[in-house]
């Protein structure tokens, strides 16, 4: 029995090391991080990381989901940590985890945003310009963007309009024959609780390289963000 006894506490001790130290906080539904991760670090709970990182890049950028944690990695996880008032040193460990898990579901998905919400086109995420896998992925990272921009301006609600379109789906609205929409990564935005304007300005802090809103034809009654290779905002109406 002394040794039951014995055994017992030394587990409870060990519990409470790994809480209070570098070990793992708690177990995640959709994804758990094991281990501390800072600058130097590579893998893909790096790449985890980043995609849950990805809005917060800073003015302009764009955070490579390459599971390499480089410089900037560390500025997005500082920006990441200076939004939630956790202590800025741009290393994630347990509090930075922890708060992670706050803001996601068991999909993968922010807590604020869904996948259904990014695609009323269909179920299954196919009939786009990429596969149906990689239209729902780029739709989990503007989810993540969209989160970061949500927060910053005050966690209130931000209506998505549009998503992901198949061809189909994309011809019957009149979309462009290239639209964005068919890659899963774009996103439209309608007036809420923040105007159209403020969604297009707001937005050029979180990641993404397509903006277009008012003043940008036919824009006039939703502000469009995307992923697009290579920066191209215009929303003039919005000094845009």
């Amino acid at each position: 029995m002394l040794r039951l006894v014995s055994y017992l506490a030394s587990l409870a001790l060990v519990a409470v090391v790994l809480v209070a130290g570098g070990g793992t906080a708690q177990a995640d539904g959709c994804y758990t991080w094991n281990r501390t991760l800072s600058e130097g670090a590579s893998g893909e709970d790096v790449r985890q990381l980043q995609i849950r990182l990805s809005g917060y890049p800073g003015y302009g950028s764009v955070l490579a989901l390459d599971g390499s944690f480089g410089p900037a990695t560390r500025s997005a996880l500082v920006r990441f940590q200076q939004a939630y008032g956790l202590a800025a040193d741009g290393v994630a460990g347990n509090a930075t985890y922890s708060r992670i898990y706050a803001l996601q579901d068991d999909d993968c998905t922010p807590v604020n945003f869904s996948y259904a919400e990014l695609n009323n086109c269909n179920s299954t995420w196919a009939g786009g310009k990429v596969s149906a896998a990689t239209a729902k992925f780029n739709a989990l990272v503007s989810m993540w963007k969209l989160q970061a921009l949500r927060h910053a301006l005050g966690d209130q609600s931000i209506r998505v309009t549009s998503g992901f379109r198949s061809t189909s789906c994309n011809s019957a609205v009149g979309g462009a024959a290239d639209s964005r929409h068919l890659y899963g990564d774009a996103v439209d935005l309608g007036a809420g609780p923040h105007s159209l304007c403020r969604l297009a300005q707001q937005a050029r802090n979180h990641g993404f390289n397509g903006i277009l809103g008012p003043g940008y034809p036919g824009h006039g009654d939703h502000t469009h963000v995307d992923h697009r290779g290579s920066r191209f905002w215009s929303a003039s109406s919005c000094g845009i």
